[in-house]
């Protein structure tokens, strides 16, 4: 990341920040007796009949002033009860707990002691930007996290971990990738976090491959009101090459609407920037929030990790949403976190499925899935299995297996396939190769 411009828009309080790396901490940490709130159960679940059930653990924060994820712990239970209202899996009823990460390391680390005291099998597609304090007790209790959001590199590092997508750097290489041949200066605005700083890394390694320069590297708070200042100096940096068009780059999580909105105004006085990003910082909903056509991300390039949410592979999903969540304003079937839990419980499945009828155990799950199973999404991913190492292990990630990304477009107020760019005609492109000349340290 040599020659990279950091900048910091306003003055932040110093932290301190736990140093990164793939070790895991040597041994579990006590389990503790007293747990996070807003953990709870599948009520009134109905499972089959013969076979214990099999209890797994989805998390995410929720009620917080940054980024908040309620549709992922609420698309686990609607899951559990459609499997449980068909049978069950080989005759064992599902059981989903559910835990708030409250956004903080404390939070993380005891939802994961928890999930080790209630001897869960596994770990189902779940948010977290604390990687540091819940891989650790999940590794020392052997218990296998399956479809993690991919919001950190650790998930794409630790042996315990089966991400079903590229997380942020696949999202943020193949948006680097699509606006390296559109683009003047290009300005990322991302949070001061720790998961925030493995952002621009990855931003360069697509607008490398096509030959542009790195992004500026602007930090902002992820819990601000407003971002005026932020957005007045991303609109300068983004225009001081008066003979290019620049790019402004937010990537801030839920606060990416309230930076828009301070954008907008802003822009007045910078005509011709254009706006990029990526899904789980922007979806339809905000579009329309934001003005549609008229908005500020009418014209923007966003990388997502699947399928549009109007595609008919997402059929299935939407079946058991009208089934057993219907009117559940949590679960938007368009939200990438909803997604992403419906693939990791649909690996879940597959694995149930191999096992039989017999024992269910984080040990039994996680040896099937390191035993070369291949799981089969309708589609919407590539078949998924997790080799001993990917081919991307050289560059820090020998997790990820699948690092494919969908580039869409901001049409008419509607966020559409692009038809040009990264994967023009299929849709879906592979970012292996770029991700393979990223400079991570």
């Amino acid at each position: 990341m040599t020659g990279r411009r950091r900048t910091r828009s306003t003055p932040l309080p110093p932290r301190s920040r736990p140093v990164r790396g793939t070790a895991l901490a040597a041994g579990a940490l006590a389990l503790c007796a007293s747990f996070a709130a807003g953990c709870g159960v599948v009520p009134g679940a109905t499972g089959g009949s013969g076979g214990d059930p099999v209890t797994v653990m989805t998390w995410a924060p929720q009620d917080t002033d940054a980024t908040n994820k309620p549709g992922m712990p609420a698309m686990a239970r609607a899951y559990a009860k459609w499997i449980n209202s068909h049978g069950g899996i080989h005759g064992h009823r599902l059981e989903v707990l559910t835990c708030n990460d409250h956004n903080d390391s404390v939070g993380a680390a005891k939802c994961a002691r928890r999930a080790a005291a209630e001897g869960v099998v596994a770990v189902v597609g779940s948010y977290s930007q604390f990687a540091d304090s819940y891989l650790a007790p999940l590794e020392g209790a052997g218990i296998p996290y399956i479809g993690g959001y991919g919001v950190t590199n650790d998930e794409f590092t630790g042996s315990m971990s089966y991400p079903v997508n590229g997380g942020q750097p696949a999202l943020l290489a193949g948006l680097g990738k699509a606006l390296a041949d559109t683009c003047g200066n290009v300005v990322l605005v991302r949070p001061d976090s720790i998961a925030g700083d493995e952002l621009p890394v990855m931003l360069d390694s697509g607008l490398k491959t096509g030959g542009h320069p790195d992004a500026d590297d602007q930090l902002a708070a992820e819990d601000a009101t407003e971002y005026g200042g932020q957005a007045e100096q991303a609109l300068r940096q983004a225009t001081r090459d008066a003979t290019e068009k620049g790019c402004v780059v937010p990537a801030l999580g839920d606060r990416t609407d309230t930076f828009m909105d301070s954008f907008r105004r802003a822009r007045e006085d910078f005509p011709g920037v254009r706006t990029a990003t990526v899904l789980g910082s922007v979806d339809q909903t905000v579009i329309n929030a934001t003005g549609g056509a008229s908005g500020p991300y009418e014209g923007a390039y966003i990388t997502g990790w699947y399928p549009p949410a109007s595609d008919a592979r997402w059929d299935a999903m939407r079946k058991v949403i009208n089934e057993e969540a219907f009117g559940d304003n949590r679960i938007d079937p368009a939200d990438a976190g909803v997604q992403t839990t419906w693939i990791a419980y649909t690996v879940l499945k597959a694995v149930l499925e191999e096992t039989g009828a017999g024992e269910v155990s984080a040990d039994t799950v996680r040896r099937t899935l390191d035993d070369g199973l291949r799981v089969s999404t309708g589609g919407l991913t590539p078949t998924l299995h997790w080799p001993y190492e990917s081919e991307l292990a050289a560059v820090g990630f020998p997790r990820m297996v699948n690092a494919n990304v969908t580039l869409q477009v901001v049409q008419d107020g509607k966020l559409v396939a692009a038809r040009k760019g990264i994967g023009a005609g299929s849709g879906i492109a592979d970012m292996t190769r770029t991700l393979e000349n990223a400079d991570v340290q």
